[in-house]
């Protein structure tokens, strides 16, 4: 019997936690881990690492799982009980600037106590990923994400204010992984 790669492993269970209570939370996930596979090359051999965190990202909603209201951290603490790869779990607890949102929330300490955080360029990639893909899993823009997103919310709720007071890092993401696609790109143009 052979095992299972971190993808195959990953989308059946964001599939089991996410597709029937939140069809288009689902939806989402999967429009994010596409990202994830649009920049692969930048990734190396953590590309398969980042779209299994793609796809899993958004399970703390899973309405079995939200226990503090904090999806990034009811994920995390998810996937560590069920022996998830640690990067993974650390991808999850940390995606999309969540630790100003864990600050808002009163759960910083706990969230960075708990789970350290992912290497940079894998959290910019996660970042990337989630904030260019729409609620229905379409592309989008990080601009037109954010506006969203607070719409959706409300400019004076928690998350309102949080992605506002996170756009600047997460508009910075955006370039450092667009930089990074760019220059993949140059560098595999270039004669040898």
């Amino acid at each position: 019997m052979t095992t299972a790669t971190l993808t195959e492993w990953a989308y059946p269970l964001a599939e089991s936690l996410l597709a029937e209570p939140l069809p288009r939370r689902w939806k989402h996930c999967l429009g994010v881990a596409e990202r994830a596979r649009a920049i692969a090359e930048i990734l190396g051999s953590d590309a398969e690492l980042l779209e299994a965190a793609a796809v899993l990202h958004d399970i703390g909603y899973a309405p079995d799982l939200a226990k503090t209201g904090f999806h990034p951290l009811d994920g995390a603490r998810y996937l560590r009980s069920v022996g998830a790869d640690e990067r993974v779990v650390r991808l999850v607890a940390h995606h999309s600037c969540a630790w100003m949102e864990a600050e808002a929330r009163g759960l910083r300490e706990e969230l960075e106590a708990e789970f350290p955080r992912e290497e940079e360029h894998l959290a910019d990639a996660l970042c990337f990923c989630d904030m260019n893909t729409t609620p229905d899993g379409t592309p989008t823009n990080p601009v037109d994400r954010i506006n969203e997103i607070a719409g959706r919310y409300g400019p004076d709720s928690l998350i309102g204010q949080f992605i506002r007071r996170a756009e600047p890092e997460i508009l910075l993401c955006t370039v450092r992984v667009l930089t990074r696609v760019s220059e993949a790109k140059s560098t595999a143009n270039q004669p040898m």
